[in-house]
């Protein structure tokens, strides 16, 4: 038998009967309704089957492992919430009883750590993956109901995402440049790529030949194999982010001169691979390549190559977002940019676009060779210097 009262002056709890003839206590809920519906399920539960009483008694650690051993997800997103459990959820909950978690001391706890400094993002991913060990225990029996319910009383104020930084097209070109002198062609191309196509970071670097089509100018994200993925240290190919992310991408005719130039260096059957034809880390790359090309090292003392600070706090996922920018600002429709971006359209507008695909795509392929050759006219007022110092560049003029 299971029943919900007051606790306190705007909170609500819930009492059950356990095997013993003891009293339970689920308590923290924020609002009656939420009680309610939990007495009502436990009681329905009890008709059905009961709970083990001895089990909620036991370490909730004693739980992760066999969890984790009936998730059913991908190894990034394993990997993930792996760490997130060995460096926080484990160290709180794990010696903690069942029994003894409850509503308002998880979400004190998720307080604290936002407070301690953690990104939102990252405790709300704690917090879910913590949500469904609970739930997951309760669907076993170990324990009645899982004690976490969700938050009816939100922030006043949500809280503030630093902004995305963006790069123009003449940003895009000098951290290039800057990326080129510090670890060769290859990084050079891969930036300008990311801004001009905007691809991911797995998609390009997962790129292979088979899928490099330039006879065609263009280049398909295979639904399988067409991601890179570095999960626990080890590199593999396996689907992009989602399925609207396998997708052809036109390339304006910029890059298809820069891209043949680049598959011309190598045999590696990726076109993107490190000056020793490694395939790409984006730790490696973001340290040693797009932070001092991005933010300079004026701080550093005699580096080998000296840079001057660009887009400061500009990330390679920036590149990406900036893209979309630019593409706004030439007018594209939001059906046309989501296409290219490899993001999600219900069946009917796709098949609205489906028509007038190759417009769009033309106009998307106009306004980006405009915006390079306005960058190159920028920085290099003087073609011939320019073609000098810059071969490849000069290629793609």
């Amino acid at each position: 038998m299971a029943w919900s009262e007051k606790s306190g002056k705007n909170t609500w709890r819930v009492r059950f009967e356990r095997d013993d003839g003891t009293l339970g206590s689920l308590s923290g809920f924020t609002a009656e309704e939420a009680a309610i519906d939990v007495a009502e399920r436990l009681n329905r539960e009890a008709t059905m089957r009961g709970y083990i009483p001895t089990a909620s008694s036991q370490p909730f650690g004693g739980w992760i492992d066999p969890w984790f051993g009936s998730l059913d997800v991908a190894d990034s997103t394993r990997a993930q919430y792996l760490s997130l459990t060995r460096n926080h959820i484990t160290p709180r909950w794990g010696s903690v009883p069942f029994n003894a978690i409850s509503n308002i001391d998880a979400h004190t706890w998720a307080t604290k750590l936002r407070n301690s400094g953690l990104a939102d993002s990252t405790v709300k991913t704690i917090m879910k993956i913590l949500t469904m060990m609970l739930a997951d225990a309760a669907d076993e029996g170990i324990i009645p109901a899982s004690p976490i319910q969700a938050r009816r009383r939100g922030r006043r104020r949500q809280q503030r995402k630093p902004p995305v930084v963006l790069a123009t097209a003449l940003d895009v070109l000098r951290i290039a440049l800057q990326a080129a002198a510090l670890a060769g062609e290859w990084a050079a191309i891969l930036i300008i790529s990311a801004a001009y196509t905007g691809a991911r970071w797995g998609e390009l670097t997962g790129l292979q030949r088979t899928n490099i089509h330039l006879n065609d100018g263009c280049f398909v994200i295979d639904p399988d194999i067409g991601a890179l993925h570095e999960v626990d240290g080890k590199l593999t190919l396996g689907p992009p982010k989602t399925e609207s992310s396998a997708r052809t991408v036109t390339l304006p005719p910029f890059l298809i001169d820069m891209w043949r130039h680049l598959l011309e260096l190598h045999d590696h059957p990726h076109i993107f691979v490190s000056r020793d034809l490694q395939l790409l880390r984006r730790s490696n790359f973001s340290r040693r390549v797009m932070r001092p090309s991005a933010d300079g090292n004026l701080k550093l003392i005699n580096p080998r190559v000296r840079t001057q600070p660009i887009r400061e706090g500009l990330v390679f996922h920036g590149l990406r977002h900036s893209h979309n920018t630019w593409l706004i600002g030439d007018g594209i429709p939001e059906v046309g940019r989501a296409r290219r971006l490899g993001h999600q359209l219900p069946n009917k507008v796709r098949e609205i676009y489906d028509h007038m695909a190759p417009e769009v795509e033309a106009r998307i392929l106009v306004a980006l060779q405009q915006r390079w050759e306005n960058a190159l006219a920028a920085q290099f007022p003087n073609g011939l210097h320019f073609a000098e110092q810059n071969p490849l560049f000069a290629l793609a003029a």
